[in-house]
C-alpha cells in the first residue's frame, strides 16, 4: 500500500492504471500532503484479472482526497463507485457534460455488471462459487452527487496549493485535458494531463485545444505507433460495408460504445443514407444508455464544433432518430436476433465484454453473410480483440462458437489522436517540457510514440510502468 504523502515533500505521480494497456486510467498524484486521483476507470480484461484488479486498489481509498475526472468512459471514470465504497470522501471534478454522461455510464455499468452476474450465476457449474457485481445503483447514486461541475478554462482549487483548469481535448463530449499547478516551496509545478485526445476534423465535437504548457505532460498513446486514414475515406468504407452485407442478406453488428463512438456511427450513417448512398436497410441502435446518451450530446451544444451547430439549424435530426430505430426494451433486443436480415444492429459494449452486444455476437458470428464491424480500440484478452484477431473459434457466455462472419476493422472512426495528431499536438512544447511519461497504451504503439517524441526534441520521454512514480 501506498503511504501518504508528507506536507513538504516533492509532488510526484503514480501511475497505477492504463500503464502499458489501453483500459483502467488512473493515476494518483501526491503533492502539498495531499493525494488526488487523476481519473478512476475500469480495468477491461479477463473476467478475472479484471474482478481481482477492480475490486483491490493498491492504495486506500479513503486516503485519496480529491479525484479529476478527464471524461466519462467507462475505463476512465467507471471504477468510482468502487473508490467510494471503500472509503472515499471527498470531490471528484468534471466538465458539466461530464456529469451529464457520467450519470448515464455508471447507471448502465451498474446494470449490466447485476444482469451479467444473474446470467453468469444461472449458468454456472455446482460448487463455483457466485459471482457478485463490482457495485450496485445505491453506490453510483452516491458517487453522482460527488461530481463537481466546473466549465473549461475556469480555474478551481483541487485541494489547498492544488490548481487545475480544464481544456477541451476534442475526444468525447465534455473530455478534457487537465492543466494542474502546484504551488510548492520552491515554486509553482506544472502537470497537464492529456486524458484521451482527440482527432482534428471529426464530426459533431470541437477540435482540441492547443496543449498547456508544463513541467511534466502525461499523454495517452493508444494510437502512437499508427496514422489514421482520412475520414471522409473511412466514411466511404462504413457505407461499403453496409452495402455489401445487406446484399448478402447479412446483419452488421457493430460493436460501438454508447457514448461518443455511437454518435459518431449515426451521424454518419445518416448523413449517407441523407444522400442517398444507402439501400433501405433498417438499423437499430440497441442500446437504452445510447438514447440517454444522444439526449445528453442534444443538451451540452456548447461541445459543438461549429458545421454541427450550422447543421442543427437546418436539420436537427442529425443522431437519425426519425431514420434508425433506438431499441430501449429488453424485448426488442431479442427480437433483433429472430428477425431476418438485412439489417444494421449497432450495440454495446465497444470491447464486447457485456451486455446486449454479446448476445448478438452470439446469434450472428456463425453466419458468414452477417459482418462484425470493429470501430474502435480492443483490448487485450477481451471478446473484442480475439474477433479482431480472427480467431477460429471464440467463447461467448461459456460456449465456443466458430468465427464465420466477415470481420472488418475500421481505426478512422477512432476518436483518439493518431501518431502524427499527437505531434502536431506537442510540438510547441519541445524545449519547455521537462519530463514526458506515455499512459494509455499498449507497450509497441507507446514505445513508437516515445521514439518519435524524443526524434522531435523532448530529452526525457519514457512509457510509464504500473506503480512507477515520476517527479512534477
Amino acid at each position: 500500500m501506498a503511504k501518504k504523502h508528507p506536507p513538504h515533500a516533492e509532488p510526484t505521480v503514480t501511475f497505477w492504471g492504463a500503464a502499458q494497456t489501453v483500459t483502467g486510467s488512473m493515476h494518483r498524484l501526491d503533492a502539498c500532503g495531499k493525494s488526488i486521483l487523476l481519473d478512476c476507470g475500469l480495468f477491461q480484461g479477463s473476467r478475472a484479472e479484471s474482478m481481482r484488479r477492480n475490486r483491490e486498489f493498491p492504495f486506500r481509498p479513503r486516503e485519496i482526497d480529491a479525484v479529476v475526472l478527464s471524461h466519462a468512459h467507462i475505463d476512465h471514470c467507471g471504477n468510482l463507485p468502487t473508490l467510494l465504497a471503500q472509503g472515499f470522501t471527498g470531490p471528484i471534478f468534471c466538465t458539466p457534460a461530464t456529469r451529464a454522461l457520467a450519470g448515464v455510464l455508471l447507471g448502465d455499468s451498474a446494470k449490466i455488471q447485476r444482469e451479467d452476474a444473474e446470467y453468469l450465476n444461472r449458468k454456472r457449474a455446482k460448487g463455483e462459487p457466485k459471482i457478485e457485481p463490482l457495485y450496485d445503483g445505491p453506490f453510483v447514486y452516491r458517487t453522482l452527487l460527488k461530481l463537481k461541475a466546473v466549465p473549461y478554462g475556469e480555474p478551481f482549487e483541487v485541494v489547498r496549493g492544488v490548481e487545475a483548469t480544464f481544456s477541451d481535448a476534442g475526444h468525447l463530449l465534455g473530455s478534457a485535458m487537465v492543466r494542474v499547478h502546484i504551488t510548492t516551496p520552491a515554486g509553482t509545478r506544472r502537470l497537464t494531463f492529456t486524458g484521451d485526445l482527440g482527432r482534428p476534423g471529426l464530426p459533431i465535437l470541437r477540435d482540441p485545444e492547443p496543449v498547456p504548457e508544463c513541467d511534466l505532460l502525461i499523454s495517452e498513446s493508444t494510437y502512437g505507433g499508427r496514422i489514421h486514414e482520412p475520414v471522409e475515406e473511412t466514411a466511404e468504407q462504413l457505407g461499403e460495408v453496409v452495402r455489401r452485407t445487406a446484399a448478402r442478406g447479412g446483419k452488421l453488428i457493430i460493436p460501438a460504445f454508447s457514448v461518443g463512438r455511437t454518435q459518431t456511427v449515426v451521424y454518419f450513417l445518416h448523413q449517407l443514407m441523407k444522400a442517398g448512398r444507402l439501400p433501405e436497410v433498417p438499423i437499430f441502435v440497441d442500446s437504452p444508455m445510447a438514447v440517454r446518451a444522444t439526449e445528453a450530446y442534444h443538451a451540452h451544444p456548447e461541445c459543438f464544433d461549429d458545421e454541427t451547430r450550422r447543421l442543427l439549424e437546418h436539420d436537427p435530426d442529425i443522431f437519425g432518430e426519425r431514420r434508425i430505430r433506438y431499441v430501449d426494451k429488453v424485448h426488442e433486443s431479442i427480437a433483433l436476433n429472430r428477425m431476418p436480415g438485412p439489417a444494421v444492429i449497432i450495440s454495446a459494449s465497444g470491447m464486447c465484454e457485456a451486455g446486449r452486444i454479446v448476445h448478438h455476437l452470439k446469434h450472428n458470428i456463425e453466419d458468414p453473410r452477417s459482418t462484425i464491424l470493429i470501430v474502435g480500440f480492443q483490448a487485450p484478452s477481451t471478446l473484442g480483440r480475439r474477433i479482431v484477431d480472427r480467431l477460429p473459434e471464440v467463447r461467448i457466455l461459456g460456449r465456443s462458437f466458430p468465427l464465420k462472419a466477415e470481420v472488418v476493422v475500421l481505426n478512422g472512426l477512432s476518436s483518439h489522436a493518431d501518431q502524427r495528431d499527437l505531434l502536431r499536438s506537442f510540438a510547441p512544447l519541445v524545449g519547455k517540457v521537462q519530463r514526458v511519461r506515455l499512459v494509455h497504451g499498449e507497450p509497441t504503439p507507446a514505445a513508437t510514440l516515445a521514439a518519435a517524441l524524443t526524434a522531435a526534441g523532448f530529452t526525457d520521454v519514457a512509457v510509464a510502468e504500473r506503480g512507477e512514480s515520476v517527479a512534477v
